[in-house]
């Protein structure tokens, strides 16, 4: 495996593991409750807009996977899209990165 798709793993396990520790340990302090989740990432303006920023970011990614699958039929590649949106854009897109430098 080349040293680029070693980082790309990387940064694809990085982005999942280290953001999900913040709502493991929200969900710990507030239930799991989320419709809580979903407000608190609504709780001010900064956050509204990071909130719209990524999911705006995740609908591109997912329009651009779907584009480059149909056009180099890597099926495997179709796991970034519940990856950013199950997990985060932080996993998501370094994960398709991974995916798409795969020796073919």
């Amino acid at each position: 495996m080349s040293p680029l798709r070693l980082i790309y793993l990387g940064l694809a396990l990085w982005g999942a593991v280290h953001p999900m520790a913040y709502v493991i340990a929200w969900f710990s302090a507030n239930g799991l409750s989320l419709s809580g989740l979903i407000a608190a990432w609504q709780a001010n303006a900064a956050s509204a807009g990071l909130l719209w920023d990524l999911a705006i970011a995740g609908i591109a990614l997912s329009i651009w996977i779907i584009a480059e699958v149909l056009v180099r039929r890597n099926w495997t590649a179709l796991l970034a899209i519940p990856a950013t949106f199950l997990i985060g854009l932080g996993c998501g897109l370094p994960l398709y990165l991974f995916l798409r430098t795969r020796p073919v």
